[in-house]
């Protein structure tokens, strides 16, 4: 603890103390708020509404609001805000995060800030991991907010636009951080201002907040539409793959060979590198691969695809694990969130990886995606006014809270305190002796009644848990990726008298473990873990189910020297000395250091991960501002506002860019450069062509030419301006014609970009930066295709032809989110004929058909 901390106390108890007199204020209110009726408590929605538009502020209001809500909780379903529960209500308010223990009621807590901003008008998004927890939370908790007359919407993965509009015009909304992000990136896809389904982006307060924003920071939201790639390759790859024989795995040089300039012996055909998640050929495996494709030389430009494939199937063999990193069902391969063990429907691997897998498990190969829109988490969350977090397990990356996003982390006091045992990790030799020391402690539990959870990381070990305990004669359930449906019913039972649960990862479950009847005289909950997780903070949620609200429990791990954190991660110094004690088998060994070497394991991987997703972060920094100004300008089309001075705009940079390219301004240009300024300009703007002869060549100035030019250029275009009949006409057109390039180039770019950031890599072994590289060839490119939107907008405009009646369409159609999109309909047929947008609707109102039915549509 720092001088600082002595006399001052933490940062959290520094702000508990400013936070402390309002909590006062709120308790104070209660006698009061207790003699409303319930219609009086229902008008204080209204009064503060009123009070808002008078210029009071939400500060001001907050402890009468917090009183409200407090008291419409009690009557609404007989739930109290303990005091601590009005603490991290203000802390979220304040757009923090607060670390509050689980089984503290973190969901009942969110009701206090999620009221009070919603009284702005502007809307909340309560965030949360799963679709389960934002139905049951909009049902349950949603009541509170109804009882005093809010709206309360829920977004769930298979609902349409006019039910995602719905939920988002609520006051209070519901929904995954998956949901938000795709329906944001949909809604910079539509083609009219009616398909949007997001009002903006107010406030969010974020359940499990360190799942959402640190554990899923490293995937990308990616919606892709289909590419034309075939997937033989794949396949072919995959039959390689399979006959070529992995080497020893290469220790990693020390300080001392590097600078000796040691040498590493490779055997075999490949090497894995299970810490960096690699693959690499050696020289026999090249031979053999170039042997295999009839090629001469695999490191030629041409070859890349089939060294990139070859890999990907390596690594789909050695590095991806079937009931680990995903299960395969009804012919599919599907993703399991390695932090929450659940499956995560339409998500897929990137980069071709998810084919290669699909080779390798006989399913039918799906062709590759294309990138039509992505984002990253914390690109988008950092895009909400105002964002605040709620978890039971986030000062262990607390830097990164406040170096991404912003955000300090407030360590909330338990209401009761925490009576919980965790008991010191047992250590085995090998993995065999700790699963029978794990079946051994679980059939004694069981034989005096008290419940057991374990915890375990991958599917295929609960299973193994699981027989290895029928044998045994105990019964138990086991929750994990492949029965989630059950989970709220396993969860809820894991506490009873006699129940064993097996979970492959309790992070984000959400659902409370209530102990049954006579279970707190047995001792409470019992947690076994049965493998330390990369991360420290999923250790410490298992831990965190026992022992909430000052109930008894216990926990502890089950450790082995074979785990893949020690084996991988582990001191070599001290599982040598382990060896060299000749510890008997069965033997469990506990000790100081052994404890040190685990976490000091942990903080290695938190410490590699944070760095990988604050790499992916700086690339997509570049992105980010790329797709700020995209969306923007899309926007401005989409609520018809006029773009006739960009469009005069956009001509005169054309102008500009055309006689800046072909004449010099230090010398009298020559007849070639007249004619190159010809053929350059005239395709896009049908300026009269230029000819000079040498002594007007002599007299022709760039400057005098450039406004020339721009002149005869905008005259054109106000003559074609008069070609049609009313003003709005051209307008539209202007909209529409942009709106479709931008659309057509913006994912063109995103494609261009993806392949610049997997080749700048090797910008690294010219001991250059490769993000640095990255930036400046991004904005090159990003410069390169605003030309080319400015050039085709105008092509197209000033070759309009006023009987062609144009109409939006979405330049792609998306294939792939977390999601399918459903089908659009049809519109109705008259007499065996589609209706056309001009004809009158067949819904009987009266318009056009294009400017009602078809414009719901989305046609």
């Amino acid at each position: 603890m720092s001088i600082i901390e002595k006399v001052f106390g933490t940062h959290s108890q520094r702000e508990l103390k400013r936070i402390t007199p309002i909590v006062d204020e709120i308790e104070a209110l209660e006698p009061e708020f207790e003699k409303l009726s319930d219609q009086e408590l229902k008008g204080k929605t209204e009064e503060f509404k009123k009070r808002l538009e008078t210029g009071e502020t939400l500060d001001d209001i907050l402890p009468e609001a917090f009183a409200t809500v407090r008291e419409a909780a009690k009557r609404v379903l007989g739930m109290r805000h303990y005091r601590v529960q009005l603490i991290g209500g203000i802390i979220l308010h304040q757009g923090r995060i607060t670390e509050m223990r689980t089984g503290e009621g973190k969901t009942l807590v969110s009701t206090l800030p999620a009221y009070l901003n919603a009284l702005t008008g502007n809307g909340v998004h309560v965030v949360t991991v799963n679709d389960y927890l934002a139905k049951r939370d909009a049902d349950w908790m949603g009541q509170i907010h109804e009882f005093l007359g809010l709206k309360v919407g829920c977004v769930l993965n298979d609902m349409e636009k006019e039910e995602r509009q719905a939920a988002y015009n609520c006051d209070i909304t519901y929904a995954t951080n998956n949901e938000l992000g795709f329906d944001y990136l949909r809604d910079n896809m539509v083609v009219y201002k009616e398909q949007l389904v997001m009002r903006g982006l107010p406030y969010a307060i974020i359940d499990e907040v360190d799942s959402v924003l640190i554990d899923e920071a490293r995937t990308p939201l990616i919606i892709s539409g289909q590419s034309g790639k075939s997937t033989r390759l794949y396949e072919v790859c995959d039959m390689l793959a399979r006959q070529l024989k992995r080497g020893k795995d290469v220790e990693d040089l020390s300080k001392m060979d590097i600078i000796m300039g040691t040498e590493i012996e490779e055997d075999g055909d490949f090497i894995v590198n299970e810490k960096d998640k690699n693959v690499t050929l050696t020289a026999e495996g090249v031979k053999k691969v170039e042997s295999f494709f009839k090629i001469e030389n695999l490191a030629d430009a041409e070859n890349l695809e089939i060294q990139h494939n070859i890999i990907l199937a390596l690594r789909a063999h050695n590095l991806m694990f079937r009931d680990k990193d995903y299960v395969v069902k009804d012919d599919e391969v599907l993703i399991v969130d390695e932090f929450t063990g659940r499956i995560m429907p339409g998500r897929r691997y990137s980069d071709g990886l998810h084919q290669a897998i699909e080779a390798k498990e006989h399913v039918k190969v799906r062709r590759e995606s294309r990138t039509l829109a992505t984002i990253t988490f914390q690109n988008f969350f950092n895009k909400y006014d105002k964002k605040c977090g709620m978890t039971g397990t986030a000062l262990t990356e607390e830097r990164e809270f406040r170096d991404i996003y912003g955000m300090d982390v407030i360590e909330v006091p338990t209401n009761l305190p925490v009576q919980r045992i965790d008991q010191h990790d047992a250590v085995f030799k090998t993995r065999r002796e700790k699963l029978n020391a794990i079946v051994n402690e679980i059939a004694e539990s069981y034989k005096t009644g008290q419940p057991v959870l374990v915890g375990t990381i991958t599917i295929e070990a609960s299973e193994e848990l699981s027989a290895m305990l029928k044998k045994q004669g105990v019964p138990h359930k086991v929750l994990n990726a492949k029965f989630h449906e059950l989970e709220a019913e396993i969860v809820a039972d894991a506490g009873q008298k006699g129940a064993v649960t097996i979970a492959t990862n309790m992070a984000g479950r959400g659902t409370d473990i209530k102990l049954g009847e006579g279970v707190k005289e047995l001792g409470g909950l019992k947690i076994i873990g049965t493998e330390r997780h990369e991360s420290r903070r999923i250790d410490n949620q298992l831990r965190g189910r026992a022992g909430r609200q000052g109930d008894p429990g216990e926990s502890r791990f089950y450790i082995s020297l074979e785990d893949d954190l020690m084996r991988l991660f582990g001191s070599e110094r001290l599982m040598t000395m382990f060896e060299n004690l000749g510890i008997p088998e069965g033997e469990q060994l506990e000790h100081k250091m052994l404890s040190n070497a685990i976490e000091k394991a942990q903080k290695k991987i938190e410490n590699n991960n944070y760095g990988i997703r604050k790499n992916l972060l700086e690339y997509d920094l570049v992105n980010n501002e790329q797709r700020e100004i995209i969306y923007e300008e899309r926007r401005r089309v989409l609520d018809g506002e006029s773009m006739r001075d960009s469009i005069f705009k956009m001509i005169d940079d054309i102008v500009e860019r055309c006689v800046n390219t072909c004449i010099n301004d230090d010398k009298a240009p020559e007849a070639e450069d007249i004619m190159e300024l010809n053929n350059l300009l005239i395709p896009i703007i049908p300026v009269e062509k230029r000819h000079f002869d040498e002594d007007e060549l002599k007299l022709v100035k760039r400057n005098e030419l450039i406004q020339e030019l721009k002149e005869e250029a905008t005259k054109l275009y106000e003559e074609k301006e008069t070609e049609f009949p009313e003003p709005e006409q051209i307008r539209e057109a202007e909209r529409i014609i942009l709106l479709k390039v931008i659309d057509q180039k913006w994912m063109q770019h995103i494609d261009d970009m993806d392949q610049l950031r997997q080749g700048i890599g090797l910008q690294a072994y010219g001991s250059r930066d490769p993000i640095v590289e990255y930036k400046f060839s991004g904005y090159d490119m990003f410069d390169a295709m605003t030309e080319a939107i400015e050039e085709d907008t105008v092509k197209a405009l000033m070759h309009i032809k006023v009987e062609t009646k144009v109409e939006r369409e979405q330049v792609a159609k998306v294939t792939g989110t977390n999601k399918d999109e459903s089908a659009k309909r049809e519109p109705k047929k008259r007499d065996g004929k589609k209706t056309q947008p001009n004809d009158p609707c067949p819904c009987g109102s009266g318009k056009k058909y294009k400017q009602c039915c078809m414009r719901k549509n989305g046609k």
